[in-house]
């Protein structure tokens, strides 16, 4: 789907088209997070009873932050990792949400002993994991996929390129919590989740100059439409971004006025999710929800492995 937010114009394509409505001078901006085989399942000692561990990010000390599933996970309780070392929960961090330590690096056991963590919609396993990877993921880190890059192929890359179309990347890793719900009645009172990310100032400068040239800023997906406002923050002098690395808690609502992105790519969201009020916030609640409309009439596939559209 093709979204013109001026008139609300609206035209129903195929991706590889979408060279059709870019510019010599654009730039794409990628997020080049890589999905780790984040889930682990084992074992409580004593006793034996099954838990899962997803793991979120490591801290400086080296301790992971996981969601767990499973009762009795208290401050010192051992498990023993299918095909894993040891581990220990050392706090308790809310909810589901623990501080966990291995006694080896788990790092260097994922490739056996982890699996890939899916949404919680997505019901079956994948047969070949590398369908929920974009064809540019580099930087591994993510317990989902940034799933608007997954419509690009390298021969579609290449195409637009040979056209003008300009690339950048920059990372951000995706936690779970992306699929957290909206509960509260003002979204404004959402603990909105904390992502770790990175702008280059190789990017950085791609973007200024894009800008300064008259180009338009493309965001591939919503985790890059955050990092780049983020990078919004860093701006110094006549930039539109700085480069930083870090954490970010911007929550896009409507009302937020756009520094960096003229233009995204984005997939079909889950209803009274933070990436929904997202993309409303860029182009009208109304026009989303309209867009939305049609799209179901016109079978389009949401979510995840969903069809995707384009918003300028």
């Amino acid at each position: 789907m093709v979204l013109e937010r001026r008139g609300s114009k609206i035209e129903h394509l195929i991706f590889n088209q979408i060279g059709d409505f870019l510019q010599r001078g654009d730039l794409l901006v990628l997020n080049e997070t890589q999905v780790i085989p984040a889930r682990l399942y084992a074992n409580k000692l004593p006793g034996g009873g099954r838990v899962e561990l997803l793991l979120l990010h490591k801290d400086a000390a080296g301790a992971w932050e996981v969601l767990v599933g499973g009762k009795g996970l208290r401050v010192g309780r051992q498990l023993q990792v299918d095909g894993g070392p040891l581990a220990e929960v050392v706090e308790e961090l809310g909810g589901a949400r623990r501080r966990v330590i291995f006694t080896e690096q788990i790092e260097t056991f994922l490739p056996t002993a982890g699996h890939v963590p899916l949404p919680p919609y997505i019901k079956e396993p994948l047969k070949d994991p590398e369908r929920y990877q974009t064809i540019y993921a580099r930087q591994p880190g993510s317990a989902a996929a940034p799933t608007a890059g997954l419509h690009f192929t390298q021969s579609l890359i290449d195409q637009l390129q040979s056209g003008g179309i300009r690339f950048a990347s920059l990372t951000l890793h995706v936690g779970l919590d992306t699929f957290a719900p909206v509960t509260e009645e003002d979204p404004h009172l959402h603990a909105i989740h904390t992502e770790l990310c990175e702008l280059n100032p190789e990017t950085a400068r791609a973007i200024n100059e894009t800008r300064r040239a008259g180009g338009r800023i493309i965001a591939v997906g919503t985790t890059s439409v955050r990092t780049l406002e983020s990078a919004a923050l860093y701006a110094e002098g006549d930039a539109i971004v700085g480069a930083f690395q870090g954490p970010t808690d911007l929550f896009i609502l409507p009302g937020y006025k756009f520094r960096v992105v003229d233009a995204m790519i984005t997939n079909f969201h889950l209803p009274r999710s933070s990436l929904i009020m997202l993309v409303s916030a860029f182009c009208g609640r109304e026009t989303i929800l309209n867009a939305y409309e049609i799209a179901k009439e016109q079978n389009y596939r949401f979510y995840s492995f969903g069809d995707a559209m384009l918003i300028f």
